[in-house]
């Protein structure tokens, strides 16, 4: 648990977000989540703008590091059913516990970016490890444009996270093979 009174709002809104959705992220009830005194976020953060700003930024910081740690941990996979059990673990985290509070909570924010763009700003996926492994995989295997690739992988991978947080259920490891398969495959020549 963070001791930084900053961070401890903001782990607290991303509970409030990810729990009451963006009409029920207000001062007060960041306070009654961080169990603080009635006013203490408003003392931190004045504006509405100013907590979701700080919300993104802790969300961001959260993600990459468990980006970086899974990266850190997964060496480059050697072939796809690697690639692919990595994919699953990483999904399968973003599906449940505080992981999924997080992926509420971002979808929520991309969302909310449309109209602050400079939300939008901290949103952009950044450089990890766990993007590299992805990245160094698909170039490993002969994949030209494999950076382009990696980018199409993983957005697919999010759009799958997003279907079935909004629906319900899991993502099958024939779904993620699927996506690397076709990330793997050559491009055909033109007639």
């Amino acid at each position: 648990m963070p001791t930084d009174r900053r961070t401890v709002l903001a782990e607290a809104a991303i509970d409030v977000l990810a729990d009451a959705g963006i009409r029920g992220l207000t001062h007060r009830a960041v306070d009654r989540a961080a169990n603080l005194p009635p006013g203490t976020t408003s003392a931190y953060y004045r504006t509405r703008q100013a907590l979701l700003t700080a919300l993104v930024q802790r969300l961001v910081a959260l993600d990459q590091a468990e980006l970086q740690a899974t990266g850190e941990q997964m060496p480059v996979p050697r072939d796809a059913g690697e690639l692919v059990a990595g994919i699953a673990a990483f999904v399968g985290q973003r599906l449940t516990g505080d992981g999924r509070r997080r992926s509420l909570a971002r979808y929520a924010c991309a969302i909310e970016s449309v109209h602050h763009p400079e939300l939008r700003e901290i949103l952009v996926p950044r450089r990890n490890a766990g993007r590299h492994a992805v990245r160094d995989f698909l170039a490993a295997h002969g994949v030209a444009d494999a950076e382009d690739r990696t980018v199409t992988l993983l957005t697919c991978v999010d759009g799958l996270v997003f279907d079935r947080l909004v629906g319900g259920g899991t993502v099958s490891a024939q779904e993620i093979h699927g996506l690397v398969t076709a990330a793997l495959r050559q491009p055909t020549a033109a007639p």
